[in-house]
């Protein structure tokens, strides 16, 4: 009976560590970000893509509501996946935290440091009694003296740096697919077509414009742009990956 109340203190609270490591509760944050829709972060030469599944739950519903690629800076686009609340707290540290690197260096923010500020952010609910972890990943892309930097936030508060990435549901699927084409010289539309083929990669091949949402933010200019429905659904046609007319979308 003891060992089952000790087990269950290692379960609930996010303070105290299993006897082999863990932190239950920074597992299960994890296993909250597989539940969310897949989000993906391009690097190429040309900039950064981000890309994200906005799978509408229902026709009622207004997709605009659907926030799950937002903009921290001008130079700076985050994309989420799991808990859209979480990651709403998540966004307005990182905007306020660019903001007032702004006000008193008066230069932009670099893209590890914010993404560093962020995590240190949330790893200080894996330590604090009465709280619980943010149940949300960030993908926090953007140009840093003249260079694309493509950096994911784990719920434990660990950042991560890569060339391509995806979070949320299917990620195994997506990397693997990624790894298998990513290209380290692509220009900004080859960036643009791998993240669409890796999210049609999980969705029958096919995929609809009101179901994507991406954005960009070119080496060139860096500043962040997000790429409207038309653009998208010209995507689509040109890569042959548009969902035909008379099918159902999935639930």
């Amino acid at each position: 009976m003891q060992g089952q109340a000790q087990q269950q203190a290692y379960d609930r609270g996010i303070t105290i560590f299993s006897p082999d490591g863990r932190l239950y509760q920074v597992e299960y944050a994890r296993e909250a970000v597989k539940r969310g829709t897949a989000s993906i972060g391009i690097r190429t030469a040309g900039g950064v893509v981000l890309a994200v599944d906005k799978r509408i739950r229902s026709p009622l519903m207004e997709r605009t509501s659907v926030e799950k690629i937002h903009k921290a800076d001008d130079h700076i686009g985050i994309a989420s996946a799991g808990h859209v609340a979480d990651a709403r707290q998540l966004i307005d540290f990182a905007r306020r935290d660019a903001q007032v690197n702004r006000l008193r260096y008066g230069e932009p923010i670099g893209i590890e440091t914010l993404t560093k500020d962020v995590t240190d952010h949330i790893q200080q609910y894996t330590q604090v009694g009465g709280a619980r972890p943010f149940g949300v990943a960030l993908i926090i892309g953007g140009i840093e003296d003249g260079e694309p930097r493509l950096y994911e936030t784990d719920p434990s508060g660990t950042p991560y740096e890569w060339k391509a990435l995806a979070v949320g549901a299917d990620r195994g699927d997506i990397e693997d697919y990624l790894e298998a084409h990513y290209e380290e010289g692509a220009d900004l539309e080859g960036g643009i077509e791998l993240a669409l083929r890796a999210l049609a990669e999980v969705n029958d091949g096919q995929l609809r414009p009101e179901s994507i949402g991406m954005a960009t933010i070119p080496t060139e200019t860096a500043t962040f742009t997000e790429v409207e429905d038309d653009e998208i659904d010209s995507y689509l046609a040109e890569f042959d990956l548009l969902a035909d007319e008379d099918e159902e979308p999935e639930e």
